[in-house]
């Protein structure tokens, strides 16, 4: 089991993230799309309570699937700190990964990898700790900007940092629906975590991965709150 110790600040929080920086492998394509196992992660939270439920949900990359699915519920022990959000959820997320049967394939985090204030999101967090292929599928591009991309499915353009650093994609993967932002987190190349997002995003803008792990999560954090 890995052993996670919580930061005592924010301080303390931004040294962890520096030294398991240096830790993430970005020259690994990753397996490939359709093939082995996926493993959507998410995670759910009851501020008033301090409990935060996550939920790992494993599918065959080919059907769609599901293989098999658990969750894990923990206490929140770090304050909402914006860009240090993993250390509120990577506990439970253990948790919930270390509890399969199955081995986890690839891991596909509804947050950022690269595409991050300081390049290190929850999907590279994850991705160190596991030694696992990690990407991550964002809903917005937090800080970074972008050119919209065609309209068509699977086109993409680039998210940019500052500094003129691609750390991420904005991807299309519904026909004139608003795009999503893939980042790699560990193991795995852009070009290829777009792929996976694809062939994950076959009916809705989300990755099912992603999608069945958001509704286990809920689903259990009600549960778990009644």
């Amino acid at each position: 089991m890995t052993i996670i110790r919580t930061p005592a600040d924010e301080a303390e929080a931004r040294a962890v993230q520096d030294e398991l920086r240096a830790r993430v492998v970005l020259d690994e394509p990753g397996p490939p799309p359709g093939t082995g196992l996926v493993t959507g992660v998410d995670v759910a939270y009851d501020d008033e309570r301090d409990v935060v439920v996550a939920a790992a949900v494993v599918l065959d990359a080919a059907t769609l699937a599901v293989v098999e699915e658990t969750t894990a519920t923990g206490r929140v022990t770090f304050p909402y700190i914006p860009g240090l959000l993993a250390f509120r959820e990577i506990p439970t997320v253990l948790s919930a990964l270390e509890s399969l049967e199955n081995d986890p394939g690839l891991v596909v985090c509804d947050g950022y990898g690269r595409a991050h204030p300081r390049r290190f999101g929850l999907a590279g967090h994850l991705g160190v700790l596991t030694g696992l292929p990690v990407l991550g599928v964002a809903k917005n591009p937090f800080t970074f900007s972008y050119d919209p991309p065609g309209d068509r499915r699977g086109d993409s353009s680039p998210l940019v940092a500052d500094d003129g650093e691609e750390v991420g994609r904005a991807l299309r993967t519904r026909h004139g629906v608003k795009p999503v932002f893939v980042s790699v987190g560990h193991r795995i190349s852009l070009d290829n975590a777009c792929a996976h997002t694809l062939a994950l995003a076959r009916d809705f803008r989300l990755p099912e991965s992603t999608r069945r792990a958001d509704a286990l999560c809920r689903r259990a954090l009600r549960e778990a709150t009644a």
